[in-house]
């Protein structure tokens, strides 16, 4: 089975080396990353583009957009990478280089990613429409952080997923993928997804954990439960992408994990046709 991880990261965050260091176990580099997918069976990922200023600097106001990816020198062999928008420097100037890069080097830009909750700009502020003018100009989706944030200055109110529902009704051509199923807000992002016809969630970071805790949590429907119920009640797989947020948890474990939670005739829609369609992949 091939597979597609749409949401990975790749960049110089101090507090994803500290996970992949004490939490996750990972190998937090190129040959770490391209060891794991050729492991696991993924043949492509998304990146999400984000830049630190400074340790522990993210979110970082004076980032410059568009975020990109910085751990190495280049990204790994099958990574696509969605440009993160940091609402401070989201300029002109910013839109143009996005632009410019997309008709440049367009099989490599998979879309636009926004922070919400990390950033304390809503997502339906203006600051943001020229980022959806160009997705939908381009036909690339944007991927939206929802749910609990990986940090204690984040607001919980502005990463809400139903606050994405106002989103989707304003741009209903704009592509929006809701991050991490909205968790712990897992009904409510499935709801918004099952609702909209433009609108699809991603199940990355649902476990920031090591290899070992994952595999155990397959068989504990206190934790399975939660995210199978939301998942079967929508009942429209399609709607719905794998992703690891690597290095916040190992490739081959959450695999398995992702695989107890949906039914096994919809793995090729969950683990690659989904993410094809929604990111434009060639097949």
């Amino acid at each position: 089975m091939k597979i597609i991880d749409a949401h990975i990261h790749f960049s110089n965050i101090t507090v994803f080396k500290a996970c992949a260091e004490h939490t996750s176990m990972v190998d937090y580099s190129l040959n770490g990353y391209e060891k794991e997918a050729r492991e696991s069976g993924v043949t492509r990922s998304v990146c999400m583009g984000l830049i630190e200023d400074k340790p522990l600097g993210f979110p970082d106001k004076n980032a410059k957009t568009p975020m990109a990816a910085d751990l190495a020198e280049r990204l790994p062999s099958g990574v696509s990478l969605c440009y993160g928008a940091n609402p401070h420097t989201l300029d002109k100037n910013a839109v143009a280089a996005m632009e410019d890069a997309i008709a440049m080097n367009g099989k490599h830009i998979a879309g636009f990613k926004i922070y919400a909750g990390y950033y304390y700009t809503d997502v339906y502020d203006p600051v943001y429409d020229p980022v959806y003018k160009l997705a939908i100009k381009s036909n690339l989706p944007v991927v939206v952080h929802t749910g609990e944030t990986y940090s204690e200055r984040g607001l919980l109110e502005l990463s809400h997923p139903l606050r994405m529902d106002r989103l989707a009704v304003k741009w209903p051509d704009l592509k929006l993928v809701l991050c991490h199923m909205g968790a712990p807000w897992v009904f409510d992002a499935c709801e918004v997804a099952g609702k909209n016809r433009n609108v699809y969630i991603d199940l990355s970071g649902l476990l920031v954990k090591d290899a070992g805790y994952i595999n155990a949590a397959r068989n504990n429907r206190l934790i399975t439960d939660r995210y199978m119920q939301p998942l079967a009640l929508m009942d429209n797989y399609e709607k719905v992408l794998f992703g690891t947020d690597w290095p916040l948890a190992p490739m081959g474990a959450y695999v398995e994990f992702i695989k107890t939670l949906i039914p096994p005739d919809a793995y090729e829609l969950v683990f690659y046709k989904n993410a094809v369609t929604v990111f434009n992949f060639i097949d």
